[in-house]
């Protein structure tokens, strides 16, 4: 079982905890990562994008000259693609782009990231995750002690607005709460900070 150093918010260590094999340590499965992050992407597309046909925009009821004698090509409207002002042949259509993946494949590669924080030593256990008053100073001042740089993700176990708002003018940082852990927030902060508490609802969640 990996074994990690636990600190306050102070930097100062002041234990040290087991972590399960099943959700910390397991050999980390990179297309399983990708595969979800993938979806993760896909799921967040609006598919807002929209375009006129040539039965949609207005206009071009009359057939701009007579079918034969002028010498210049038949056209039945002015609406037709080729003309200025005329409908877009094959255009984007307001469409969903979600789709999902199996349950075990989204646990999977949640796990393969938390273990490879712990692999790269980029995962930090505090003892608590809690401010007395909404402090931005005194976050930065504990991710200072914490020798943390970088983008940071801070997962908390519940809704903690002493540390939310202490947190979320920091550049670099983001705060969450455990149920909205994702693929891509886990990529996308290099160092990862979790509570003891977070951590033991992890492993009840998905050992």
């Amino acid at each position: 079982m990996p074994k990690v150093d636990v600190y306050d918010l102070k930097g100062k260590k002041v234990s040290d905890i087991e972590l399960a094999d099943s959700v910390f340590g397991i050999e980390p499965n990179e297309n399983i990562v990708h595969s979800v992050l993938v979806n993760y992407l896909a799921n967040q597309r609006q598919g807002t994008q929209s375009t006129k046909t040539r039965a949609e925009v207005s206009g071009g009821g009359k057939k701009p000259w007579r079918q034969k004698g002028t010498g210049r090509a038949r056209q039945g409207s002015t609406r037709s693609p080729q003309w200025i002002k005329g409908g877009i042949a094959l255009g984007p259509k307001p469409r969903s782009y979600r789709y999902t993946v199996n349950k075990k494949e989204r646990r999977l590669a949640i796990k393969s990231i938390l273990s490879s924080k712990v692999l790269e030593k980029e995962l930090t256990v505090v003892d608590k995750l809690e401010l007395k008053e909404i402090k931005t100073q005194t976050m930065a001042k504990a991710l200072t002690d914490l020798k943390l740089s970088g983008k940071t993700l801070i997962v908390l176990p519940e809704n903690n607005k002493n540390v939310y708002m202490s947190s979320r003018n920091i550049e670099g940082v983001k705060t969450i709460v455990l149920n909205n852990i994702n693929v891509f927030d886990l990529l996308k902060y290099t160092n990862l900070i979790l509570s003891v508490e977070t951590v033991k609802k992890l492993e009840e969640v998905y050992a």
